[in-house]
């Protein structure tokens, strides 16, 4: 018997190639299955940050397989939370959803040594995250 995912969880950033994909990765890492998981990008890349999958991979999170995406009202309407992360007006607002800005620095561009810290922060985000998803549950 599967059952259904606690919450659904939108990750957005302007390219979707760092900041939400680390998100995203760390999210499916500590919840499995009992999250939903999506990210998207305002204006996606061409591909995710192999700096962020290389910092990522050493804390045991494998986003490599990870493709950017374009954003969607559908994956808006079909989300409880919505996160964003330096996407400002582009994100569509749906009443009934939860929306929380996460001001994360921008990793595009930069090497993995300062991508570190960026990481860092946002598996402490995402810890809180599953922690306030857990608690509506119950659990």
């Amino acid at each position: 018997m599967t059952t259904a995912p606690l919450a659904s969880v939108l990750f957005v950033c302007v390219h979707n190639a760092g900041r939400s994909q680390m998100a995203a990765g760390f999210l499916r890492h500590l919840a499995g299955d009992r999250v939903e998981v999506r990210s998207a990008g305002s204006v996606p890349g061409d591909r995710v940050n192999p700096a962020a999958v290389e910092a990522m991979a050493e804390v045991g999170v494998d986003i490599a397989d990870q493709k950017p995406k374009v954003l969607t009202t559908g994956a808006v309407q079909a989300s409880d939370y919505v996160i964003t992360m330096g996407c400002g007006d582009t994100c569509p607002v749906f009443p009934g959803k939860k929306y929380l800005d996460w001001a994360l620095e921008d990793p595009a561009g930069q090497g993995v040594e300062a991508v570190r810290p960026i990481r860092d922060e946002i598996k402490a985000l995402v810890e809180g995250l599953v922690s306030e998803i857990d608690a509506k549950r119950g659990t």
